[in-house]
């Protein structure tokens, strides 16, 4: 998806960089399947989820050209589809797969007329719109994220009770900021294929709720562009 968006825009000066919040030994498998063009890189600490508060995967970012970020981080075309699957089966409703579609296309769609018309998209946030959408962190999801590098650290000196001193500071890191999936992701048991998806998954996704896991994306046209 994103390397073909890529590959249509680049002319534009659209540039994508995907970043992936896990380990080298998870992520580099599937970076090299890809065999993307943009540039690929791996944060195992989460040093950009940190900067940018983000809480999961897919999310998105839009920077343009003079380092301001045009629309905060947000879901990027991803919707809450999945949890009407079969968990058995893995199969999903029609009507699952095609909200999921339009969303998806909606959104890169929207990302396409930011490229060719930078500010005067209609999808593009002047500073004062951008700014009222961005979530702050709180001091807690700070402390958070500190918890969660040093237990990064711990595993990674790999010496005698390392690994379970790393678990309960990564799993103390989950509590002080439960929105986080991709903290809460890197600390928890994986499946077979090497994913965080198994029950524990499962409970927690329940648990929320009416409450969404991917928070649906305004992409409404601002008052003040002209129709398209």
């Amino acid at each position: 998806m994103w390397q073909s968006l890529y590959d249509e825009l680049q002319d534009h000066g659209f540039i994508v960089l995907a970043v992936a919040l896990d380990q080298p030994e998870a992520a580099r498998p599937w970076i090299k399947v890809a065999k993307a063009s943009y540039p690929n890189l791996i944060d195992r600490d989460h040093h950009v989820a940190d900067l940018y508060n983000l809480v999961n995967v897919p999310q998105a970012v839009w920077i343009d050209e003079q380092g301001r970020i045009v629309r905060p981080p947000e879901t990027a075309g991803s919707t809450d589809g999945f949890r009407a699957m079969d968990r058995q089966t893995f199969a999903m409703p029609e009507a699952a797969i095609a909200e999921r579609t339009r969303v998806k296309g909606a959104y890169l769609d929207a990302v396409r007329d930011w490229a060719r018309r930078g500010a005067a998209s209609a999808h593009a946030l002047d500073e004062g719109r951008a700014a009222a959408r961005l979530s702050l962190p709180q001091d807690t999801i700070a402390q958070a994220h500190a918890r969660f590098r040093l237990g990064q650290h711990l595993l990674r000196r790999g010496e005698l009770g390392d690994a379970e001193e790393a678990r309960a500071w990564m799993t103390e890191a989950a509590r002080l900021h439960p929105d986080s999936w991709a903290m809460w992701r890197q600390a928890a048991a994986k499946d077979a294929r090497g994913l965080a998806a198994g029950p524990e998954f499962w409970a927690r996704v329940d648990a929320l709720g009416s409450r969404p896991y991917y928070a649906p994306v305004d992409l409404a046209a601002r008052p003040d562009s002209p129709s398209q």
